[in-house]
């Protein structure tokens, strides 16, 4: 895992406990922020995930030239 993941996962879940306490209070505007910081975790774990996928690429593409030469 990467720092974005990490960080992206975190957002998400203190996103879903913020937006469950403004469920339970009836604070809509709690709720509404607990659903931001949830989809910006999402937008954060996604683009570690794409940081990986494209550094796992890049590894393999260097071991496969290593191998043919």
């Amino acid at each position: 895992m990467n720092r974005d993941q990490v960080k992206g996962a975190a957002k998400d879940t203190t996103g879903k406990i913020q937006r469950k306490v403004g469920e339970l209070t009836g604070n809509e505007n709690q709720q509404a922020k607990g659903t931001a910081k949830q989809m910006e975790g999402k937008i954060q774990k996604g683009v570690g995930n794409v940081k990986q996928a494209l550094d796992r690429a890049d590894k393999e593409s260097r071991s496969q030239r290593t191998r043919n030469a």
